[in-house]
């Protein structure tokens, strides 16, 4: 098999440019690059580490994990990981079957008492968990409430990344636009040695991706810029220009870096929702062409810069909406 190139193994398995380079960048891959061209180029073992890494992440192991596993084919720590999967995923049917269970406890004592839903006033409700920790729920594995609140925790630690609505105010970024990803990795050093200088009289100093995407694919366009945020009356140097943001509205979803695949995830919670719209209305000076914009940031990113990240690096996706 030919090399291919990164543009062609992003479309064969549909995960983003910058997945790819972020798999490369952490060690997890490695590219070639042609003499006559400055982009990525992957051997046929590399695409096939890369399905094996697409595999593993459908199957929810971190990264850092599927290093280990991938290096040396290490069969022992391959095993021991996914057993430890299984363990999570049957404590999460555990707590869900728990919650499922008492709703239909709840179901049921409305209807034989017919007492509507005066039954789940704050007195009722009491009396009914009051009886639960007393004597045991008739489940098939018995389960007490003290097995529910322990449920409940573990639900809870699956929303450590709930969607939110937050509001990002205007701002003035120096924007480094590139037509198409062979040109990400001059971008990204020519922001990085900007964002060093600026650190000093910057201090709530701010890095986003501006991309484009397409309604149904996790893959960005070709067209996308790089931002860091800059004084408002900092003369821009070239390559850079000075963009001006009006800020607004956007749909927040908190990722590791690396796992852009999840931005259908956010996108599908959007249209699920019956108060908010998506809104592609130009949101910034010089205006952009009428597509589908949208922001990630890259937390922390003072701290990236300087030099004094705690590690696990994180990004938010920012998708614009507007209220109903």
């Amino acid at each position: 098999m030919e090399l291919q190139s990164i543009s062609v193994v992003s479309k064969l398995f549909n995960i983003s440019v910058r997945t790819l380079r972020y798999y490369e960048q952490i060690g997890l891959i490695s590219s070639e690059k042609k003499s006559e061209s400055a982009y990525r180029f992957y051997s046929e073992d590399t695409i096939k580490r890369i399905q094996q890494i697409i595999i593993l992440r459908k199957l929810r192991i971190p990264l850092k994990q599927i290093a280990g596993i991938l290096q040396d084919e290490n069969i022992a720590l391959a095993i021991e990981v996914f057993q430890q999967n299984l363990t999570d995923i049957d404590d999460e049917i555990t707590a869900l079957a728990t919650i499922k269970n008492v709703i239909q406890l709840f179901i049921q004592r409305l209807s034989n008492e017919n007492a509507g839903l005066q039954l789940l006033d704050d007195e009722s409700l009491l009396e009914i968990v009051d009886s639960l920790t007393v004597s045991k729920i008739n489940f098939k594995e018995d389960k007490t409430m003290e097995e529910l609140n322990k449920a409940n925790e573990r639900l809870n630690k699956l929303s450590e990344r709930d969607i939110r609505i937050v509001y990002l105010p205007p701002l003035t970024a120096a924007a480094y636009y590139c037509k198409d990803h062979s040109v990400g990795d001059m971008a990204e050093e020519a922001i990085n040695s900007l964002s060093m200088k600026l650190i000093g009289q910057k201090p709530d100093i701010r890095r986003f991706n501006f991309l484009t995407h397409k309604t149904d694919s996790t893959v960005a366009g070709d067209g996308f810029e790089l931002w860091v945020t800059v004084p408002d009356e900092m003369d821009i140097p070239a390559p850079f220009i000075k963009r001006q943001f009006y800020g607004g509205l956007y749909a927040s979803y908190t990722i590791p870096c690396g796992a852009y695949d999840e931005w259908p995830l956010l996108k599908q919670w959007v249209l699920e929702q019956k108060d908010i719209l998506t809104d592609w209305s130009c949101r910034s000076v010089p205006e952009t062409t009428n597509e589908e914009w949208v922001l990630e940031e890259i937390l922390n990113y003072h701290g990236l810069v300087t030099g004094n990240h705690p590690g696990g690096q994180q990004v938010d996706l920012l998708l614009p909406i507007k209220k109903i």
